[in-house]
C-alpha cells in the first residue's frame, strides 16, 4: 500500500485537481466543476481549506471548503448560493462554520481510508481555528438506482437507518455527521435528480468566544448620574 500524505493544496497541484474532479464526478455537468484557473482562485482567498492527498507527486484524492455563516432557520441553498458565481467569493474568514463543498478519492485508490484522512484534516482545521462544526450539500451517488421508483427523502431515510447503503452518505454517517435534511436541486446532477442532504458536524471543541466587556464613557456616566 503507498503512504500517502495529506496537506493544503498547493499550485503545482491545481490541474490535477481539476482532472480529479472529472475522474471522480462523470454525472456532473463540467461547467459545475472546478477548472485550474478556479483552484489557483480557491488557493489566492483560502488556501488551507483546501487539502489533497498525495501518493508521491500524484494527487490521489481532494477535499475543499470555506467558512460561512449559515442560517438554520433557512437552511435550503445551492452550492451556488454558498460559493458564490465566481468560485470562493462568499468565503468569511470570521464565518461560523466550514461549508465542505467538494471531496473525492481517486477510483484506484479508494478503500484505503484516504476520505477518512481528508476528513480528518477537515476536523483539525475546524478545531484549530474554533469553529463550530461542518456543513456540507452530501452528494448522493447511490439514488440513481432508485430515482425512478422512489422520492429522495424516502431513499435517505433508508440509509439513515441501515435499510440500504450509499456510497457517500453511509460513509459520511460513520465519520458522525447527521442529516438535518434535504436540500432540492442544490445540485443539477441527473443521477440524483438534484438532490443532496444537508449533513453537519458538531465541534464538541468549540469554545465560545468571551463577550467583550462594554463600559459608559465617563460623560455618559456623569450624565446618567445626575438624572
Amino acid at each position: 500500500m503507498p503512504k500517502i500524505i495529506v496537506r493544503s493544496f498547493c499550485p503545482e497541484h491545481v490541474e490535477q485537481m481539476a482532472q480529479l474532479q472529472r475522474i471522480c464526478f462523470p454525472s456532473v455537468p463540467s461547467q459545475d466543476l472546478s477548472s485550474p484557473e478556479e483552484f489557483m482562485h480557491i488557493y489566492e482567498v483560502f488556501p488551507q481549506g483546501t487539502f489533497v492527498a498525495l501518493d508521491g507527486g500524484r494527487v490521489v484524492g481532494m477535499a475543499s471548503g470555506l467558512y460561512v455563516d449559515f442560517d438554520f432557520t433557512h437552511p435550503l441553498h445551492t452550492i451556488t448560493d454558498i460559493t458564490g458565481l465566481d468560485g470562493y467569493s462568499n468565503h468569511n474568514p470570521q464565518g461560523e462554520y466550514y461549508y465542505g463543498t467538494d471531496i473525492c478519492v481517486h477510483p484506484d485508490y479508494r478503500g484505503q481510508g484516504i476520505a477518512s484522512m481528508l476528513y480528518a484534516a477537515r476536523k483539525e482545521l475546524v478545531r484549530r481555528d474554533n469553529k463550530k462544526g461542518i456543513i456540507a450539500g452530501g452528494f448522493l451517488p447511490g439514488y440513481a438506482k432508485y430515482k425512478d421508483t422512489m422520492p429522495a427523502p424516502d431513499y435517505v431515510a433508508r440509509v439513515i437507518t441501515g435499510r440500504l447503503f450509499d456510497p457517500t452518505l453511509s460513509f459520511q454517517l460513520k465519520q458522525g455527521f447527521v442529516v438535518l435534511g434535504m436540500l432540492p436541486n442544490y445540485m443539477m446532477v441527473r443521477a440524483s435528480n438534484g438532490w443532496a442532504t444537508l449533513i453537519y458536524w458538531l465541534n464538541l471543541d468549540y469554545t465560545a468566544p468571551e463577550p467583550i466587556p462594554f463600559e459608559l464613557p465617563v460623560s455618559m456616566k456623569r450624565e446618567m448620574a445626575t438624572v
